[in-house]
C-alpha cells in the first residue's frame, strides 16, 4: 500500500504527517531523483520508517511491533521457511494452542497468509512492522542456522564418502531434514519448475527457475553439501555410496493441497554433486487450447486436424517450451471411451485416466523405437510418442500414421516449417511426408505482465527505431490488422499502446508472473504438399505458409504484446535468442 502514492499522500495527511505543501515539495524532489515517494521521505529523514508504518497501522486498526528486542523461540520462528520469510517479508514471533501471531510489512498479502494457515493449521492475527524490523527478526534465523551447521560439520568432518551408514545417519539429521524440506515446500510456494542445488569452492547455492527463469534464493556453507546430497538420495532412493556416476530417480510429495512429483537429476561436478530436481505437479488441471494461448485461425487448424483418423500432429520447440503440456491438452480432447490410446515416454510427465502410459528404460534396451514397435501390437487407435529422436522412431511413427493411427510426437526444431526437411532428413520419403503429416504446432513458452503492476506506455522514435531492426514491423502490423486487432495495417507501431510490469512484491520485483505460450501452427494444405513433394527449403515452406494466412511466432508475440498479455523485451528475449 505505501508503494502507492495516492494511498500514501492520504495516510501522511490524515496522520497529520506534513503538511499538504511539504508533501508536493518532496513529491517534486523524488520524481526529479526517480525515486519513490516512501523511499525519498524514508532516505531524506523527513518521516522515519518506524513513525510512517506506526501510522499505516493506526488508520488499517492493527497492532504495530517492532522485532528489534525482541527474542523469537526456534520452533515458532521455523513455521514460517526462511525464504519465505525474507521474500514476503513475514515473520512468526509468538503464538499458542489456536493462533499464530505474525509480523508483516504488507497486511494484503492474502495469498502468503493462506499458505501459512494452511501449513500451520493456526489462525493468524496478524501484525504491522517496517523492513528494517523485519531485517532484525531474519537474523534470528541466521543464529538458529549457523549453531545447525557449525553441528552438522562436525559430524561431516567423522565420515568417509563411502561410508553408507553414517551418510544416511547424517541425512536423518533435523537441520538437513528441515533445509531440504524448505527448499522443497517454498519452490512448491513459488511455482518452480526446477531446483538447481550447486556446489561451489567455498558454498552451495540453491537457485529456482521460475516463469523459465534461473533465480537465487539460498546461499549455504560448503559443510552442508553432504547431507543435502545423501537426504535427497535417501528420497529419491539412489545409491548414497555412489559419487563418481550420474543417478536419476523420482519421490512424491503429496497433501490435501497439491500432488507433486519431483524428477531428480544428480551429477558429478569439479566441487561435489550437482543435484536438478524437475517438479511436475500431477494435481494440476489439464488446460484448453484456449487458455495455452492459441489465436483463433490456428485453433480450427489444430481442431481440424485432430478430428482426422490418422496422420501425424507434431509439436516442436526448445527443451522447457511446454511441447508436452500441448500435447497432453490435444490428449484431453482425444481422450474418449471408444478409442485406445497408448504413450510411449521418457519420462511420463503427467498420469492421466484412460492412457496406457509407458516408460521407456534405455538401460535394458526399451527406447521409443522399441516401445513404439510393441504399442503397434496392442490394437491402439491413438499413439502419443515422447520425441522423434532417430530414423528408426520416425520411420515406424509414419508407417504407424499412414496405417490408420493417429500419431502425436515432438521434434526439436526452431518453427513449423523445418520439421518437414527434418523429418527428410531422417530418411522419410517426401512423398511420406506430404501424405502423413496433419499439421506442425511450432511452440515458445514467455512470461506473463503481473497483473498487479502493470502499466501502458506508447513507443518513443528511439524504441520505434530500435523495433524496427529486430522485427518486420509493416509484416507485424498486416497481421494485427487481418485479425482486426488494429484498424488498417498501415499504422504506425508508435500509436499502439504496450504494457510492462513495474515490479511489485506479488511478482518478486520482477514485472512477470506465470508464462503464456506463442505458436505458429503450420496446416498441410495441398500447395504445402505440393512442395514437399519437391523437396522444398524450409524457407519457401515457411513464405508459403504465410502466404496462406500462417501467423508466425513473432506476430503471435506481437498480438500478445499488443494485448497487455507479455512484453516486447519477452519476444525478443525468447524468438530472438
Amino acid at each position: 500500500m505505501l508503494d502507492d502514492v495516492k494511498k500514501l499522500k492520504k495516510l501522511i495527511l490524515e496522520q497529520k504527517l506534513l503538511t499538504d505543501a511539504d508533501l508536493k515539495k518532496y513529491q517534486k524532489e523524488a520524481k526529479k531523483h526517480k525515486k519513490g515517494l516512501k523511499d525519498f521521505l524514508i532516505e531524506q529523514s523527513v518521516v522515519e520508517e518506524t513513525v510512517l508504518y506506526e501510522a499505516w497501522a493506526k488508520q488499517a486498526d492493527l497492532p504495530y511491533i517492532n522485532l528489534k528486542d525482541h527474542t523469537i523461540r526456534k520452533d515458532i520462528l521455523n513455521l514460517i521457511p526462511e525464504p519465505i520469510a525474507s521474500t514476503h517479508q513475514i515473520i512468526a514471533y509468538d503464538k499458542d494452542d489456536i493462533t499464530l501471531k505474525v509480523a508483516t510489512v504488507d497486511p494484503e498479502d492474502l495469498q502468503t497468509f493462506e499458505f501459512i494457515r494452511r501449513k500451520t493449521e493456526l489462525e493468524l492475527e496478524i501484525s504491522l512492522t517496517d523492513s528494517s524490523s523485519i531485517r532484525e527478526g531474519l537474523k534470528q534465523y541466521h543464529k538458529s542456522l549457523q549453531a545447525e551447521f557449525a553441528d552438522i560439520t562436525k559430524k561431516e568432518e567423522k565420515i568417509a564418502d563411502d561410508d553408507k551408514d553414517k551418510l544416511t545417519e547424517l541425512a536423518q539429521d533435523l537441520p538437513v531434514i528441515r533445509i531440504v524440506d524448505t527448499l522443497l515446500e517454498y519452490a512448491i510456494f513459488e511455482n518452480a519448475s526446477d531446483i538447481h542445488i550447486e556446489p561451489a569452492e567455498k558454498e552451495v547455492v540453491a537457485r529456482y527457475r521460475i516463469d523459465g527463469i534461473l533465480r537465487d534464493v539460498m546461499t549455504m556453507p560448503r559443510k552442508i553439501h553432504p547431507g543435502l546430497v545423501a537426504r535427497i538420495k535417501i528420497l529419491a532412493n539412489l545409491k548414497l555410496d555412489e559419487h563418481r556416476l550420474p543417478q536419476d530417480g523420482r519421490f512424491k510429495i503429496q497433501n490435501n493441497e497439491y500432488k507433486i512429483s519431483f524428477r531428480v537429476s544428480i551429477i558429478p561436478v569439479f566441487d561435489g554433486e550437482k543435484i536438478v530436481m524437475r517438479l511436475l505437479n500431477e494435481s494440476a488441471q489439464i488446460l484448453t487450447l484456449e487458455q495455452l494461448g492459441f489465436q483463433q485461425r490456428a485453433l480450427d487448424s489444430i481442431q481440424r486436424s485432430i478430428k482426422k483418423p490418422n496422420g501425424m500432429i507434431l509439436v516442436t520447440g526448445p527443451t522447457g517450451s511446454g511441447k508436452t503440456t500441448t500435447l497432453y491438452t490435444v490428449l484431453n480432447i482425444l481422450n474418449t471411451p471408444e478409442v485406445n490410446i497408448t504413450t510411449v515416454e521418457d519420462p511420463i510427465e503427467y498420469r492421466m485416466p484412460r492412457l496406457n502410459q509407458s516408460q521407456v528404460n534405455h538401460k535394458i534396451g526399451y527406447t521409443f523405437a522399441a516401445g513404439l514397435r510393441a504399442v503397434l501390437r496392442q490394437d491402439p487407435d491413438i499413439i502419443m510418442v515422447g520425441e522423434i529422436r532417430d530414423n528408426e522412431t520416425a520411420d515406424i511413427a509414419v508407417n504407424a500414421a499412414m496405417t490408420g493411427h493417429l500419431v502425436l510426437s515432438t521434434l526439436h526444431t526452431n518453427d513449423a516449417p523445418t520439421a518437414l526437411p527434418r523429418l527428410m532428413d531422417m530418411d522419410i520419403l517426401p512423398f511420406l511426408v506430404a501424405s502423413t503429416v496433419n499439421v506442425i504446432i511450432a511452440q515458445r513458452l514467455l512470461r506473463r505482465i503481473c497483473p498487479h503492476c502493470i502499466v501502458s506506455y506508447n513507443l518513443d522514435q528511439r524504441a520505434e527505431k530500435d523495433l524496427e531492426k529486430q522485427f518486420n514491423i509493416p509484416e507485424m502490423m498486416k497481421a494485427l490488422a487481418a485479425l482486426g486487432e488494429v484498424v488498417s495495417g498501415n499504422e504506425k507501431v508508435g500509436s499502439l499502446l504496450f504494457y510492462k510490469g513495474k515490479g511489485c512484491k506479488k511478482c518478486g520485483e520482477t514485472g512477470y508472473k506465470g508464462r503464456v505460450g506463442i505458436y505458429e501452427v503450420l496446416e498441410m494444405t495441398p500447395e504445402i504438399s505440393d512442395l514437399v513433394m519437391n523437396n522444398a527449403s524450409a524457407d519457401t515452406l515457411m513464405k508459403k505458409a504465410i502466404e496462406r494466412g500462417m501467423i508466425t511466432m513473432a506476430q503471435d508475440g506481437f498480438i500478445k504484446a499488443k494485448n497487455g498479455i507479455t512484453t516486447l523485451e519477452e519476444i525478443l528475449r525468447v524468438t530472438k535468442e
